[in-house]
């Protein structure tokens, strides 16, 4: 089945950087749109980033100027460089990736990103 590994969480003071990474196997096919959502407990899940398999990349407002989202398309992994982390950006971090052919999202398990002000 098709599974998305997230990795690179954890713990980090303000003003820090964390990287995460998102590796998708098993028969996903052509990958369309591949991104990362947070979501805090009680709350939305909310986009972070994505990135288009042509590479155009959006950002919400909270990550603009701070993060940064790459691909890899030959490796089906996406990164996101998050940098001057805030406490606010502590949360449960979920990449996604869309399937081409069928247009079904996939996600990951979520990574935890903790930043202690």
């Amino acid at each position: 089945q098709v599974q998305l590994v997230e990795s690179g969480g954890g713990l980090v003071q303000a003003g820090g950087s964390l990287r995460l990474s998102c590796v998708v196997s098993g028969p996903i096919g052509t990958i369309a749109a591949m991104g990362w959502y947070r979501q805090d407990p009680g709350t939305q899940r909310e986009l972070v980033a994505g990135i288009a398999s042509g590479g155009n990349t959006r950002y919400s407002d909270s990550a603009k100027g701070r993060f940064t989202i790459s691909r890899d398309n030959a490796r089906s992994t996406i990164v996101l460089q998050m940098n001057a982390l805030k406490s606010e950006d502590t949360a449960v971090y979920f990449c996604y990736a869309d399937s081409m052919a069928t247009g079904k999202r996939y996600w990951g398990q979520g990574t935890q990103v903790t930043v202690s002000s």
